[in-house]
């Protein structure tokens, strides 16, 4: 058993740790320290339910809702392209505009709603928990997919509040004009590469 749930450990950080759109909000957020934590327990949560879904069963429901996919998909780019673009245009501000608005406390719900599409509307979540470990954990017998789960979400937690703690930790050089400008560019980055990504797997079908 203990094996197992290592076994979840290592597939379930291989599965997290890669760039996408949840790391560089967390990250930014950090780097802010505005509702950090709120956002790595929000990350964290949301792991646990789709890989508790897909290790007991949902990667079964999933291949069979191409259309739903689909949806998902196009929501996820037009959200993504957005995203990227107000950080791009954040990036190419003067610095006194940067510091205005990286100071400017954004309020509980926004942060939400902005994590719920950066995780909810992202196919690459539902391929990773659902295809992916569901598939791998959905092999082992029953008393031992608990702890294949278990070691997949203890993965999740360490790596999102990890990368919470240090960004604020790091702000008071992170929130510089240049900080703020180079992490800026990078979600923005991040957010059109992962849109780009998500856009050809849609026209391609997954």
């Amino acid at each position: 058993m203990i094996t197992i749930y290592f076994q979840g450990i290592l597939l379930g950080a291989a599965m997290i740790l890669p760039l996408g759109p949840q790391n560089a909000f967390v990250l930014q957020q950090g780097s802010r320290k505005q509702f950090h934590l709120m956002s790595a327990l929000l990350c964290s949560l949301s792991d646990a339910v789709l890989i508790s879904a897909g290790v007991f069963g949902g990667s079964a429901l999933l291949s069979q809702s191409e259309i739903l996919m689909q949806l998902i998909t196009w929501a996820g780019v037009l959200f993504l392209l957005w995203y990227g673009y107000g950080a791009f245009r954040i990036a190419m501000s003067p610095d006194e505009t940067i510091l205005q608005v990286e100071n400017r406390v954004i309020t509980r719900w926004k942060v939400i709603v902005t994590l719920f599409a950066v995780t909810w509307l992202n196919p690459h979540v539902y391929l990773d928990t659902f295809v992916v470990l569901g598939s791998v954990g959905g092999q082992l017998e029953s008393q031992l997919r608990p702890w294949f789960t278990a070691g997949a979400l203890t993965a999740s937690f360490v790596w999102f509040f990890a990368l919470a703690i240090l960004a604020a930790w790091f702000s008071p050089v992170l929130n510089k004009p240049r900080s703020q400008r180079l992490i800026n560019v990078f979600v923005g980055s991040v957010m059109w590469f992962i849109a780009v990504q998500l856009a050809l797997q849609g026209l391609k079908g997954f």
